[in-house]
């Protein structure tokens, strides 16, 4: 846990039972960011398959917390390359509670997460977002080096 000089502590979840409750509640904070009730909501996954999620190196989810509740998180996949012995992480989800949104937290979590992905030996984290999405485009500007690429979801039906 690592603690930023405010009464919010970062945290990586691990394969225990706080993490799986933590996670729980990131879920929930992540229907009502993304307005996705049902993607997150709707089919909820068994203990059972999320601590096996939170057993994995290459699974990282963290979590800001203030007061024992989950104000903030992230998922994070590590990615092993072959073109050198090295990794990235990628970014998947993140959102910060309403009420505790321009407290910096979203910043201090990229950074507890970059320390995090240290130890594993990445070299980059890096993270998509929407062109519309105004407040994490000026974040992650602020950030770090935007790259231009295009996007393409391939259904498998």
């Amino acid at each position: 846990m690592t603690n930023y000089g405010q009464d919010i502590l970062f945290k990586r979840l691990h394969e225990d039972a706080e993490s799986l409750n933590l996670l729980r509640e990131l879920n929930e904070l992540y229907a009502d960011a993304f307005d996705e009730a049902d993607t997150y909501l709707g089919k909820k996954p068994s203990d059972n398959y999320l601590l096996s999620l939170l057993s994995k190196g290459n699974v990282l989810v963290c979590v800001a917390t203030v007061n024992h509740r989950v104000v903030a998180g992230l998922v994070a996949y590590v990615l092993e390359k072959f073109e050198q012995e090295r990794s990235e992480v990628y970014i998947y989800d993140l959102a910060v509670d309403v009420n505790h949104r321009r407290k910096k937290i979203a910043t201090n979590l990229i950074h507890f997460l970059k320390d995090e992905a240290a130890k594993l030996g990445a070299w980059v984290v890096y993270i998509q977002a929407d062109r519309e999405d105004t407040p994490a485009v000026k974040l992650y500007d602020s950030l770090g080096i935007r790259e231009e690429v295009y996007h393409y979801d391939f259904t498998i039906e």
